[in-house]
């Protein structure tokens, strides 16, 4: 029986860098919403019929972030790696208007804040959307799905 979801979610600790408390918070609240719901079903068919659920670890090495998928009981299935030179520029603009929005959370007005919050959700979605061209032939996932993966491919990239 088909149940294609991420059950559990590491990130490599080899991967992580500094995180200062917004950003270990956001990495905090995407792993827990991943878990709670999400859409994750790799297209390459298992000799077993395999088809989740999914263990998974994300690591960022060289440009490349690496999606080690599980099978529930911890036995490896694959390895997907995509190359991330596209999502540079993305990545590069969502920190930016994060680091305005934890500032305009603490010294803007409820307005400025809204605005500057659309403009990050705009980043988001669109890098979301990306991450789902980039997975079209591996991994089928949904937006929100894609959402959380996005954030947490933020939190792989930032470095010391």
């Amino acid at each position: 029986m088909a149940d294609p979801r991420i059950i559990s979610i590491d990130l490599d600790e080899r991967s992580l860098g500094w995180r200062s408390a917004d950003v270990e918070q956001e990495r905090r609240i995407a792993i827990f919403d991943l878990i709670e719901e999400n859409y994750f079903a790799p297209q390459r068919p298992q000799a077993d019929g395999y088809a989740g659920p999914y263990r998974i670890k994300l690591e960022s090495e060289e440009g490349r972030l690496g999606i080690h998928m599980y099978r529930e009981d911890g036995t490896h299935i694959e390895t997907l790696v995509l190359a991330l030179g596209r999502f540079r520029r993305p990545i590069k603009d969502y920190f930016a208007i994060c680091d305005s929005y934890y500032q305009a959370i603490r010294a803007s007005t409820p307005q400025q804040i809204e605005t500057i919050d659309m403009a990050r959700r705009g980043i988001h979605n669109d890098a979301a959307e990306m991450l789902k061209e980039r997975l079209t032939g591996k991994i089928e996932v949904d937006f929100d799905t894609a959402r959380r993966l996005f954030t947490l491919i933020c939190v792989l990239h930032i470095r010391n």
